[in-house]
This record gives structure tokens, sequence and C-alpha cells, in this order.
């Protein structure tokens, strides 16, 4: 699917940050990113989620380090990570310290809870050293009861300048490798110190709406702040937080992404809300079909349509899509009908169809590829 209207949607110009082999910020695409829910000290069980997770198209995975224990963990799993792998750490200035040893692509942390200026420049100087980034992670529930005095509470102005301070430090000690967060569980608190940071800085700006909730509830305050900070152009990479399992938090990204033709990957399902013409199971289907193309990387449009009379026609542009009917429904690309098979067969059918544009996507990107390289030295083009 070819985005139609990404160019109106124009993201601010700020410096980039290397975290592993990604970039964030610039002209990068925006990333997306989770975070383990598995004890970190059970090295199997966090890999075999990041493991998951990347399948699922995560970009880069953060996952909790409360203690000792936790931290030591951290050089198994770098080491065996397909993800660059961050470490949360809150509190003990230490920990920072093992998770750098370990080789941690980045650090989050709030500079101003792990005790004193000099244990913060010892941490940074390490991170320096190892050409390790650090996100200087602001949260509305963790501001300093002096900023909250000042600003009456958490409130955007409170959550900025927070930040500021904690940015004004790393910098007094040279180090600009800095990605930055301002998170509130309240989404228009959120978007307002976003804006407002977006305006005060050129660092990258790591987007979220903290305790966002359930998959419905989480997914739907999640897509309104980040969509419209995206829909503005700020923000380098995202997290959506939600309650269970990280896999969703991936998926749920990258529709808000590709809503706004800000990423192309992986299949768009649309299906119809159903009406009294619907004589098949459309909700049954509709969720099969998406557990069907979950991990395909293709950018491929599908449509799942309650009903023959105008499924085609409604959803012509669609790559591959189904058209239900009383017992029976029709396959059909590109608004041409292809197939038309029995409701109990149709979920097979629809995977043969799926598997055959699959194969020839494939088999022109090979073509294009051998077209592509260019002659070796010497040799006639």
């Amino acid at each position: 699917m070819t985005p139609q209207n990404s160019y109106w949607i124009k993201r601010r110009p700020i410096r980039q940050v290397q975290v592993g082999g990604l970039v964030i910020g610039g002209d990068a695409p925006i990333s997306v990113q989770s975070m383990t829910n598995t004890p970190t000290q059970d090295i199997r069980a966090t890999l075999e989620q990041i493991d998951r997770l990347h399948k699922a198209g995560c970009e880069l995975v953060r996952v909790a380090v409360p203690d000792r224990q936790a931290a030591l963990a951290l050089r198994e799993i770098v080491a065996m990570s397909p993800l660059p792998v961050v470490a949360d750490i809150h509190f003990d200035y230490r920990l920072a310290l093992l998770a750098l040893e370990a080789g941690v692509a980045k650090l989050r942390l709030n500079p101003g809870n792990i005790g004193g200026e000099d244990r913060v420049r010892t941490v940074v100087r390490e991170a320096a050293a190892r050409q390790v980034p650090i996100r200087i992670g602001v949260n509305a529930g963790s501001l300093s009861p002096e900023i909250l005095n000042e600003y009456g509470g958490p409130t955007p102005q409170a959550m900025v300048k927070s930040a500021q301070q904690q940015i004004e430090l790393l910098e007094s000690m040279g180090f600009t490798s800095i990605v930055i967060s301002l998170k509130a569980s309240d989404v228009m608190t959120t978007v307002a110190a976003y804006r407002q940071m977006a305006a005060a800085c050129n660092y990258p700006l790591h987007l979220g709406v903290t305790e966002a909730g359930s998959m419905l509830t989480g997914s739907i305050r999640s897509a309104i702040g980040l969509g419209l900070l995206l829909a503005e152009g700020i923000g380098d990479t995202l997290r959506v937080s939600l309650t269970g399992d990280p896999i969703h938090e991936v998926r749920v990204g990258y529709e808000i992404l590709k809503s706004l033709h800000l990423r192309e990957r992986g299949p768009v399902v649309i299906s119809c809300p159903t009406c009294g013409r619907c004589g098949i199971d459309l909700q049954s289907l509709a969720e099969q079909v998406e557990r069907l193309v979950a991990e395909i990387s293709e950018p491929l449009h599908i449509a799942v349509m309650g009903c023959t009379v105008n499924g085609p026609g409604e959803a012509r542009l669609a790559d591959l899509g189904i058209a239900g009917g009383k017992g029976e429904a029709l396959i059909f690309r590109k608004g041409k009908i292809i197939r038309k098979v029995a409701e109990t067969g149709l979920l097979n059918a629809f995977q043969e169809e799926l598997q055959t544009l699959l194969d020839e996507i494939k088999a022109k990107q090979a073509e294009n590829d051998v077209t592509n390289v260019s002659p070796a030295a010497g040799e006639e083009a």
C-alpha cells in the first residue's frame, strides 16, 4: 500500500541518537518499542518474550532492572537478544553501571532519583565512554517535591521543567546523546507536555501515555495522544503502554503509525461494521484473518466485508479481500472476483490466495533485485 498523505506531516528537524544498530530522530523512521513483563532475572523467559516481540516488529526492547540479580542477568540477555536492549533504572546508580558493563544499548533513567550529582556524573562518564545514550524519563507521578510545589501539581509545565533540569545537568557534563520522554496517564497533559518540549529542544522524543490501560481503553487513549502528536510531526520513537501481553503494544503502535502513513510495516486489515445484509459470522472471520496475517511484514491492504452486494466495490483497492454471503463468500483482488467458496472452506481458501499473493510479491522483489544489481568492475553494463 502506497502512502497517500504523508507529505503533509512534516517532522521537526532534530539531532539523531544511535541506539545499538537503531537510529532515532532526524529522518530515521519512527521506531516502535516495548518492554518485557517477565522477571528479568529469568533469562530464558525474558529472551523468549524478546524473540516474540522481535517477530511482531518491535525494534527496541526495555527491561526492568530493579535489583542486582536482574542487572547481572543483562549480560546474557544482551548477548542473545535480537533487539537492542534498554535498561530501566531507578534509584540505584550502581545498577546503571552494571547495565553498562553488560553492554546495554541505552539507559532509561531519571537522573534526579539516582542520588546526587556525583553519582549522575559517574553514570554519565561511563555511558559516554561506551557511547550509550540516556533517555531522560520524566513521569508525572514522580516529579520532585520542589517542582510540584512550584507549579502546584504535575502540570505539563512542571514536567517540562523537570526534563530541562536533567538536560542541563547532562549537558554540563558534556553529554548530549539524549532522548526525552514526558509521560502522564492523562492524555491531554501528556500532549501538552510534549508540545512544549518539542518547542524547547531538538532532542529526539520518545512518545507514550503511561498507564494507558487495558487493550481496548489503552489503545484508544494511546491512539488519541500519540496520534495528535505524530500528526504534528512530534515524536521519534514510541511505546503503547498496555496491561497484558506486550506483543499487543507493538501491533497497536504500528497501527497508529500506519493510520498516519508514517510506517508501512505489515498488513492493514479493514472490515465493515456489519448490517442487516450480513449473512456470515463477520466478527469471527475478521479476527481469524487478523491472526493469520499478524506476522506478515509486507504492507498489504486486506479487506473483510460482510456482504457480496457491494463488498468488492467498496474495498476495490484491497490487495486481497473477502466478501461474505449466506453460506458462501467471494474472494477478490483489487476489486476483481477470483474465487467463490463455501463458508466452511473460506479461511483455507483465503490462506491459499494470500500465499499466492505473497509468492508473487517475493518473485517480483527477487526480479527487481537482479535487475538492480550493478555490473562488476570491468564488465559491460
